[in-house]
C-alpha cells in the first residue's frame, strides 16, 4: 500500500514526484514507456542532443524548468530565436512577410478583443483569404490544429499569459525533464496501467506487472489516453473522460536532417517552406551551430507525416528546402531522426487544444475525484497548456492537493 501512485513519468508526473519528495508520503511513479520524459524526449546522434518533443522553454523567465536547470547547474541558452525572420527572404519577399504577419496579428487581436459568438477561431478569419493558408500553418505550429478546431477563448488565454521569452537547453530539454526525478524517488518504467478502480481504502491500479494499491492516485496521462479505451477507468471518472475528449491532442512532429561538410547553410537561421501551403514545414538551420536542420511540422504537415510516414515527411522537407535553396542542397542533407507522437502508444499526439466552446473543460479536468484521484498534465492548465512548464506546475498542484487530502485522512 503506497500513499500515492503517480501515473505517467512526463513533466507533470516528475513535477508531482518532486513536490512529494520530503513530505513523508510513500509515493511510487509508474511509466508505461521504457524511459522517463513522456512528450519531453532527447535523443543523442553523433554527440548532439536533439529534442524530438518540447525544445524551447516558453515563458522562460517564469518557467519552472528554468529554475530546475539552475538548481542542477545546467546551462540555459537565452539567445533570441530566429523565428519569424525568413533567411535572405527566400521564397517570401519582405512585403509579403509584412502582409502575412499583419493578417495573423489582426486575427489574434480580433479573437481576443471581439471574440466570435461561437467561440470558433475560424469565424474571425480575415475576409480577404490571401493569408488563410499562412494562418492555418501558424495555428498548426502553435496549437497542432486548424483554426476551425480552436476555441478562441482558449487561444487567447495562452497568448495573453505568454511572456514571449523563449530559451533553450543545449543538453536537451527532454533530458532535463527525464533526469530531474529526485534521487530517492521510487519509480517503475515499462509499467503499463490497464485498469484503475476505486476501493474502500483508496485505489487499485492493475498493471501489466501486477496490481498496486494506494490511498490516492495522481493521473497525468495525455487527453488521448484519458478519452481512449486503452485503460479501463472507473465509471465515476466519466466527466473527466468527457472533458479530455473536448481537449484533443493536436499534431506536431519534428524531423532532423544532417548537414554534410561543405554545405552552405548559415548558423541559427530559419526558413518557412511555403507560406501559401498549410502543410509547410518550419526549418531551423544549424541550431547551436550544429550540422543539422530541425524540420517542424504542425497541423496539416504533421498529418501528412502521420498518414504517409516519416519518409514522406522527409521528402516533403527536402522538396521545400530545394525549392528555396536550389536542388543541389539535396546532396548535402541526410535524414537522421524523426518523432512519431501521433502514433506513439500511450501518448497519441502532441499537446492539447480546446475545441470551440470547451475552454472551461480544462478546469473540469483539473478537479480531484473524491479526494482519491487527482489530475495533472498540460491539458489541466488554464493558461500554460501545451507546454512542459504548464505540465510541471500542474503536477505540483495535484501533489499539493493529494498531500492535503491524505493529511486529513491519516492512517
Amino acid at each position: 500500500m503506497y500513499d500515492v501512485v503517480i501515473v505517467g513519468g512526463g513533466a507533470a508526473g516528475i513535477g508531482a514526484a518532486r513536490r512529494l519528495a520530503g513530505t513523508g508520503l510513500n509515493a511510487l511513479l509508474i511509466e508505461a514507456g521504457a524511459e522517463l520524459g513522456g512528450r519531453a524526449r532527447t535523443i543523442h546522434v553523433d554527440g548532439l542532443a536533439l529534442d524530438l518533443g518540447c525544445g524551447w522553454l516558453h515563458s522562460a523567465d517564469r518557467n519552472d524548468w528554468t529554475a530546475v536547470a539552475a538548481e542542477r547547474g545546467i546551462a540555459v541558452d537565452r539567445r533570441t530565436p530566429a523565428w519569424g525572420r525568413q533567411h535572405h527572404d527566400l521564397g517570401f519577399p519582405v512585403e509579403e512577410q509584412e502582409d502575412a504577419r499583419a493578417a495573423l496579428n489582426a486575427w489574434i487581436t480580433q479573437i481576443a478583443d471581439a471574440a466570435p459568438a461561437d467561440d470558433n477561431a475560424s469565424s474571425a478569419l480575415p475576409v480577404d483569404p490571401r493569408w488563410h493558408a499562412y494562418i492555418r500553418a501558424m495555428t498548426g505550429f502553435i496549437s497542432g490544429v486548424a483554426p476551425d478546431r480552436i476555441s478562441a477563448a482558449d487561444f487567447t488565454a495562452y497568448d495573453q499569459a505568454s511572456t514571449g521569452q523563449n530559451w533553450r537547453v543545449k543538453s536537451g530539454y527532454g533530458a532535463l525533464v527525464a533526469t530531474s526525478l529526485p534521487v530517492n524517488a521510487l519509480y517503475r518504467c515499462a509499467t503499463t496501467l490497464e485498469r484503475l478502480e476505486l476501493e474502500a481504502a483508496g485505489v487499485r491500479l492493475d498493471t501489466n506487472t501486477g496490481s498496486i494499491w494506494a490511498r490516492a492516485a495522481i493521473v497525468t496521462v495525455s487527453t488521448a489516453v484519458l478519452a481512449g479505451e486503452a485503460i479501463h477507468w472507473p465509471t465515476a471518472m466519466q466527466p473527466w473522460c468527457d472533458a479530455a475528449y473536448a481537449l484533443p491532442l493536436g499534431r506536431n512532429e519534428k524531423l532532423f536532417l544532417q548537414i554534410a561538410p561543405g554545405a552552405g547553410f548559415e548558423n541559427e537561421t530559419q526558413l518557412l517552406g511555403n507560406p501559401r501551403d498549410p502543410a509547410t514545414g518550419a526549418y531551423y538551420i544549424r541550431p547551436f551551430d550544429w550540422p543539422v536542420i530541425e524540420c517542424f511540422f504542425g497541423g496539416d504537415g504533421a498529418e501528412l507525416v502521420a498518414r504517409e510516414g516519416e519518409a514522406a515527411g522527409f521528402a516533403h522537407a527536402l522538396d521545400e528546402l530545394a525549392a528555396l535553396m536550389g536542388g543541389d542542397v539535396r546532396r548535402f542533407l541526410r535524414p537522421i531522426a524523426a518523432s512519431n507522437w501521433t502514433v506513439t502508444p500511450r501518448i497519441g499526439g502532441a499537446y492539447s487544444c480546446a475545441l470551440p466552446g470547451a475552454a472551461a473543460e480544462r478546469l473540469q479536468l483539473a478537479r480531484p475525484l473524491d479526494d482519491r484521484i487527482f489530475f495533472a498534465g498540460e491539458a489541466t492548465s488554464a493558461t500554460d497548456f501545451s507546454t512542459a512548464h504548464g505540465a510541471y506546475a500542474s503536477g505540483v498542484r495535484a501533489a499539493c492537493e493529494a498531500a492535503r487530502a491524505l493529511g486529513r485522512h491519516r492512517r
